[in-house]
């Protein structure tokens, strides 16, 4: 690409080496979690929620079970304003969740935060200034030593008007595009708040340290977290959180690899909604310590219910490749992927599985409200007869024989690549019932009835071209004494009769299911399934959709009652 020249890494490492964190494995223990979708997300949306938006969305969010919410910066916006008077004024905010609220580091604004909080329990006040080197140099034009000036102001009027306000109030603060600051500049800035707020065990803060704008791989990161981290005063008694942002797509590793670096909190969204490429998301945090056997303490169960009010309240869509929550997340349309989840599937019912082991799928899908037959097996022209075969035996109760699911997944990747289209399992179901049962063209099952001397004697009853005729056959057995009297009295040639039943069990419904299969001269083998009440009629049935959908692919014509190949 043209102008490669004029970029250049805007970030600093840390002035010693700072790599403990990479001798940690995983998560052990799920941080606490702070959502800002109702600032940070809101601030981001082309039409921001209204009053009652904001309102449903905060119950949402308190359901899911988070204990420390964002509810906005009220001295900047009267609908900010009204908005935490309302949570305070009606109750709102159960006793075991913080608010939180954002102020700048000015007088006046901070002055109108504590009015703000007038009544409220308890609360967060985050304070914020920017300090990077582009911010200091472009926008404040103010040295290093005005900048902390601005935190340590800001800093002690907190403490003043926090005295004057009842109420149990907490303090943050954030060196704003942390990202881009000098980190020996940061932790200079950091520890000059700290020394005024002077943390106790029992009176801890919070520094929260954002990627405003991600400039660096997530390496990078966790090395400057674990290095301030090593080095804030107080360090025992402050709360070390981490506001990642996703401009390089990186959001997530930030957030994970600085928890394992020292990180104890995190802010984010559902979703990652936020300015530019987002926030963190806090639904795949959560979720891939989920997957790690690790508690998030928040509630996932029903990610379908969390998407339609995050979607209804934004008006922004959920990706169908959005890690968890999309459409597609745990679909498998390539059918050697349906063929190990299927096979994953049957194995642990077979088996007492102690840890979710199932090929291709993290989580299970059933944990968070996901469910397997529409949100797994998916089927279109790539898809395979093992997630066919599992779609309906799943949700239709039919156990086709191996060599029959094979057969059938063509008849369905044939039909889905001619429609171009994804077919779902309800015109699978469709196109099983008529390409397979109880088939009646051109050879018709009426009836029989059975007679027992040496060998099985029947009498079998069909009609072709609308004609009735009896057939008298005999075997070894029932079914081999029909398929005896189809041979030999209408001249239909085959061999090697395999058949498999089984109860199908539907709702108050229950039917018996046969499979037949059968071999013409040509080694080909033609399957035919026949559903009925009766164990025996059903037989019959899928031996008369076998013989059926033999003589269509051979082009048997009836004659004098007999069938003939066709010149």
């Amino acid at each position: 690409m043209k102008n490669v020249e004029k970029y250049t890494r805007g970030y600093f490492m840390p002035p010693v080496k700072s790599l403990k964190w990479t001798e940690k494995e995983y998560i052990t223990e799920a941080p606490i979690w702070c959502s800002v979708d109702l600032r940070d997300g809101n601030q981001a949306l082309v039409v921001p929620m209204t009053l009652e938006e904001k309102l449903e969305y905060f119950q949402l969010l308190v359901k899911i079970g988070f204990k420390e919410i964002e509810v906005g910066f009220p001295a900047a916006s009267e609908t900010e304003y009204t908005f935490l008077r309302t949570l305070i004024e009606k109750d709102l905010i159960p006793d075991d969740v913080t608010i939180q609220v954002l102020t700048q580091s000015r007088d006046h604004i901070i002055k109108k935060t504590f009015e703000s909080l007038k009544g409220a329990k308890k609360a967060v006040v985050h304070l914020y200034n920017s300090t990077s080197v582009a911010q200091r140099e472009q926008v404040f034009k103010k040295s290093k030593e005005e900048i902390i000036e601005i935190a340590v102001t800001g800093a002690k009027l907190l403490e003043k008007y926090a005295a004057e306000t009842e109420g149990n109030f907490q303090f943050q603060y954030s060196p704003e595009s942390f990202t881009g600051t000098e980190l020996e500049f940061a932790l200079e800035i950091c520890n000059s708040v700290l020394d005024v707020w002077k943390p106790t065990a029992d009176n801890k803060v919070i520094i929260n340290l954002p990627a405003t704008v991600e400039l660096s791989m997530p390496h990078v990161y966790a090395s400057q977290i674990e290095y301030m981290s090593d080095h804030l005063n107080y360090r025992e008694n402050v709360i070390l959180s981490l506001h990642p942002h996703n401009d390089r797509g990186s959001g997530v590793a930030d957030a994970e690899l600085g928890i394992l670096a020292g990180g104890q909190r995190i802010e984010g969204t559902l979703f990652g909604n936020g300015e530019r490429t987002g926030n963190v998301d806090i639904v795949t945090l959560a979720l891939n310590m989920y997957s790690h056997g690790v508690d998030p303490k928040l509630n996932f169960e029903n990610i379908l219910e969390i998407i339609e009010v995050y979607e209804r309240m934004t008006k922004m869509k959920v990706d169908d490749r959005q890690p968890y929550g999309g459409k597609l997340v745990f679909a498998a349309f390539s059918g050697s992927h349906q063929d190990a989840i299927a096979k994953g599937m049957k194995w642990r019912e077979e088996n007492d599985c102690k840890h979710w082991t199932v090929p291709y799928l993290m989580i299970d899908p059933k944990d968070i409200g996901r469910e397997y037959e529409g949100d797994v097996i998916r089927i279109n022209s790539q898809s395979g007869k093992g997630g066919i075969g599992y779609l309906l035996e799943q949700q239709f109760g039919l156990d086709l024989p191996k060599e029959m699911r094979e057969e059938f997944g063509y008849t369905v990747k044939n039909v889905s690549d001619r429609q171009n289209k994804e077919l779902m399992p309800e015109e699978i179901h469709q196109i099983f019932l008529n390409e397979f049962v109880n088939l009646s063209k051109p050879i018709e099952f009426v009836n029989y009835h059975f007679t027992k001397h040496d060998d099985y004697q029947t009498v079998v009853t069909v009609k072709i071209s609308e004609q009735e005729q009896e057939l008298n056959g005999e075997g070894n057995g029932r079914l081999d004494a029909i398929s005896n009297a189809l041979r030999m009295k209408l001249g239909v040639n085959y061999h090697n009769l395999v058949y498999k039943e089984h109860a199908q069990e539907l709702g108050s419904e229950s039917n018996a299911v046969s499979y037949v299969g059968i071999t013409d001269d040509n080694g080909k083998v033609f399957w035919g399934c026949g559903i009925d009440v009766d164990i025996m009629t059903s037989s019959v049935k899928a031996l008369f959709s076998a013989v059926n959908k033999l003589t269509a692919n051979t082009h048997l014509t009836s004659k004098e009652g007999h069938f003939i190949t066709s010149k």
